[in-house]
């Protein structure tokens, strides 16, 4: 009789100051885009969970807010305690840099998870951008010295360089026991939260510095009708002069943002998709708790 193969499971906390890569770095090692992403700062908002399971390991990524040291706003105070309370029941952390550029952001985040006991991965991200890739080792040994991490993984997220030797670092490390996902599952979010994060993705990417990151999506209807999907979406603004950048010239705007969401969701979601957007002005949103609320800020079912 031949013993059973062991089983492994765990939660991979993916932490890191704003814009380092986090997300791009979950996707890719998915193999699939989940996380949205932006060369804008603060793009991910929300814990995200990306499953990924191999043969007998199930890796469950966290995707985490970048951490930021002001709060002024009840929203930046709401992407902060979602990035801290990723931490709670990781198994192991992937403590991302954005190649030798270390900051004040940097140590801020390092000193978040200190106190943890778990394994400590950081990953050196965007080294095929680094100009003098012979600093690359006394980086290394330079972080070194700043935290006994269990290693030391550069790589390129972008480029899908060394992600093999990161998944097979992570893998280690995960404790035995049971899947905590199926093995087919990606997320634990539902399909209208990944429509909204569509959405807002093209938003981001197409307005860039335009438009402050104060900017929501609610997706109002998610019907699947005989092969298409129905999908109403309401874009929130706290000023009317945004709302006019988001439309454009003769609603040119929005219909561009309307059609890149709509083939991401064809892709991920496998039907056909009809979508309709509006654009609403909702002031003060982003400084109001119970207005965060509403739109599943706080909500992990969302």
């Amino acid at each position: 009789m031949t013993d059973e193969p062991v089983t492994r499971s765990g939660f991979v906390g993916i932490l890191g100051r704003p814009n380092v890569g986090k997300s791009t770095l979950m996707n890719h090692l998915l193999g699939q885009k989940l996380s949205i992403t932006s060369r804008k700062p603060q793009t991910t908002r929300y814990q995200l969970l990306g499953i990924h399971t191999v043969e007998q390991d199930q890796m469950v990524f966290v995707d985490t807010p970048g951490l930021h040291t002001e709060e002024p706003r009840a929203l930046n105070r709401y992407m902060n305690r979602e990035a801290t309370t990723a931490l709670r029941d990781v198994d192991v952390v992937v403590f991302v840099v954005d190649r030798d550029l270390w900051n004040e952001g940097d140590a801020n985040v390092l000193e978040r998870f200190s106190h943890l006991q778990c394994p400590v991965l950081a990953v050196i991200n965007k080294v095929d951008q680094m100009p003098d890739t012979d600093q690359l080792l006394p980086h290394i040994e330079w972080l070194s010295q700043q935290y006994p991490f269990t290693e030391i993984v550069p790589v390129s997220a972008l480029r899908s360089r060394n992600l093999d030797r990161l998944e097979s670092a992570i893998r280690s490390h995960l404790p035995e026991g049971p899947h905590h996902f199926g093995d087919d599952d990606l997320t634990n979010r539902s399909s209208r939260f990944l429509a909204a994060e569509m959405i807002r993705e093209k938003i981001t990417r197409q307005l860039g510095a335009e438009l402050p990151y104060t900017m929501a999506v609610e997706i109002e209807t998610f019907e699947q009708e005989g092969n298409t999907l129905h999908i109403n979406g309401l874009i929130l603004v706290e000023r009317q002069g945004q709302k006019k950048i988001v439309i454009g010239d003769k609603g040119s705007r929005l219909r561009q943002i309307g059609q890149e969401s709509r083939l991401d969701m064809e892709s991920l979601f496998g039907s056909k998709v009809m979508l309709r957007l509006w654009v609403k002005v909702r002031k003060g949103w982003a400084d109001d708790e119970r207005a965060l609320r509403s739109l599943g800020y706080g909500d992990q079912g969302r």
